[in-house]
C-alpha cells in the first residue's frame, strides 16, 4: 500500500507547479506570429511559384525581452528552395528582413 501511494504522489513532487510555456516563450511565439502574417502576405503577391509545393518552416531565437530573430526556410521535398531571416521587435510590432 505504501508503494502505491508513493507511486501516485511521485509525479506531483517532480513536476513543478505553475510551469507555463507561454510565459517562457512569449517573445518567440509573438515573433513567429508576426513573421507568418507578413510572410503569407508576401507570398500571396508572388504568383509565379506553385504554393502547394513550398513548405515553409520557421525557427525563432530570442535575443531579449522585445527582440527575436526568425528564420524561414522553404522546402520542396528534401530540397531547400529559399532561406530568409527577419529581425522582429515584438514590443513595437516591427519586422525587418535581414539582407545577406
Amino acid at each position: 500500500m505504501k508503494k502505491l501511494i508513493t507511486f501516485i504522489l511521485f509525479p506531483f513532487l517532480v513536476i513543478p507547479f505553475g510551469a507555463e510555456a507561454n510565459e517562457n516563450f512569449s517573445v518567440e511565439i509573438e515573433a513567429l506570429t508576426l513573421v507568418m502574417e507578413r510572410y503569407k502576405e508576401d507570398n500571396e503577391s508572388n504568383i509565379e511559384l506553385d504554393i502547394e509545393d513550398k513548405k515553409p518552416s520557421y525557427m525563432a531565437l530570442k535575443q531579449d525581452e522585445c527582440n527575436a530573430t526568425v528564420e524561414v526556410t522553404e522546402k520542396a521535398g528534401l530540397e531547400v528552395i529559399n532561406t530568409e531571416s527577419f529581425d522582429v521587435n515584438v514590443c513595437k510590432k516591427e519586422v525587418f528582413k535581414i539582407i545577406n
